[in-house]
């Protein structure tokens, strides 16, 4: 009885030399900024790998996923400064200035009255935009161009800045951008009389 409790006595102290020796051990490496072996994470912890998981992913997909979605918005965005350009042109310059939508060749050109202008920042340059051969926008396909009435793939802006289609003033004007990947569509719309632009996804 006695051997027993010596022998649990033993125990006892081997356990708790064992305990003290594990603790101090921890207690060092903490000291100096080191997880102690046998230490998990906290919860605190996990959430804010989580969180910056989260934020990383959330960065991350749409720059793979929107490239056409990036490309197609800077297309309308082009449409519509270039049909300001014209309207501000022929009001300027009291002339016809026209926008003519070529859809099989996704291209576009400004025109007045003695043909194609020249492009006011390429120098030498005419002003024809082709969607097909800008590597900014070559996922962008000009999905319609339509001017009513006579749904005509022209657009002109006498010297009040008012749009026409043809000889007749323009009743709707609609250019249709779609993407070649996703099938994303965006709109360049005109209003009639004022000639007012905007862009509607």
């Amino acid at each position: 009885m006695r051997r027993d409790r010596q022998k649990k006595a033993v125990r006892m102290a081997n356990l708790q030399r064992r305990l003290l020796g594990f603790r101090s051990r921890c207690a060092v490496e903490n000291r100096f900024g080191l997880r102690c072996a046998g230490s998990g994470f906290t919860i605190i912890e996990i959430l804010l790998v989580v969180v910056i998981i989260s934020i990383a992913a959330m960065l991350v997909v749409p720059m793979f996923s929107s490239a056409d979605s990036m490309q197609l918005r800077s297309a309308a965005n082009m449409i519509a400064a270039d049909l300001e350009y014209a309207k501000s042109m022929a009001i300027s310059r009291q002339k016809i200035y026209a926008v003519v939508f070529d859809e099989s060749a996704e291209s576009y050109q400004i025109e007045d009255p003695n043909g194609i202008i020249e492009h006011p920042v390429k120098k030498g340059f005419t002003y024809v935009v082709n969607f097909s051969t800008d590597g900014r926008l070559s996922k962008v396909d000009i999905a319609g161009a339509d001017f009513d009435p006579g749904s005509s793939n022209t657009i002109t802006f006498d010297y009040l800045g008012s749009p026409y289609s043809g000889t007749n003033p323009l009743n709707s004007g609609v250019i249709t951008l779609q993407t070649r990947g996703t099938g994303e569509v965006i709109s360049v719309g005109i209003e009639p009389v004022t000639g007012f632009i905007s862009i509607s996804d």
